[in-house]
């Protein structure tokens, strides 16, 4: 099976035909898919201008698609590599059990569903390498009481995600489900009770 950098070479070939190419990006995103692989691909193609079943699109565009996922791959690898030398030393130093922060990075290995968005046409407005960025820099902080990308606190508990985790808090703006540890304690219990609140009103 090829990996991502082959698929991306395969991408960038321009002896290949466009629909190799564009099978190819498609299948980067079986290696590599911050938001899900559905999510990241309309994101790409929102980025790009390509429709996103357009079977022909401009290779250019492609091109343009790939450099934007693997400006956040190479974003998630160097975190990869930071936390693989983190908890080595935390190893070395007799601490075997994993901070709760850390049960996100382990729903994550592979760079796949890293901050999951619930539906395909709903993902924050910013760049992918960004969108990691904050949200890493939101595991190394103290808990927040908004979403860590797009900084708005209309967060609402979901118990009924298709993914892992099985249920959590969304944020109504940006759609990602926000990792529950940069959450406050307080941000999770409003998330809670902001789902009441609209079922009771709908009745």
């Amino acid at each position: 099976m090829a990996g991502f950098r082959a698929l991306a070479r395969e991408v960038r070939n321009p002896r290949n035909t466009i629909a190799l190419r564009r099978t190819s990006l498609r299948k980067c995103l079986e290696r590599f898919a911050p938001y899900g692989h559905r999510a990241t691909w309309h994101h790409l193609c929102d980025l790009a201008g390509i429709a996103p079943a357009d079977r022909a699109p401009d290779p250019a565009r492609l091109v343009v698609a790939l450099t934007e996922l693997e400006e956040a791959r190479a974003v998630w690898l160097a975190y990869e590599a930071s936390f693989a030398d983190r908890r080595k030393r935390e190893k070395h130093d007799g601490i075997r059990q994993p901070a709760a922060v850390d049960a996100w990075h382990r729903n994550t290995w592979g760079g796949c569903d890293i901050v999951p968005c619930v539906s395909p046409d709903v993902y924050p407005a910013a760049r992918l390498s960004d969108v990691l960025r904050r949200v890493i820099a939101a595991m190394e902080a103290d808990p927040g009481d908004v979403c860590p990308v797009c900084s708005q606190d209309r967060l609402e508990w979901r118990p009924d995600l298709d993914r892992c985790p099985a249920q959590g808090p969304v944020c109504a703006d940006c759609g990602i489900v926000v990792p529950a540890p940069v959450l406050t304690p307080g941000a999770l219990a409003a998330a809670r009770r902001r789902v009441l609140e609209d079922r009771y009103a709908a009745v």
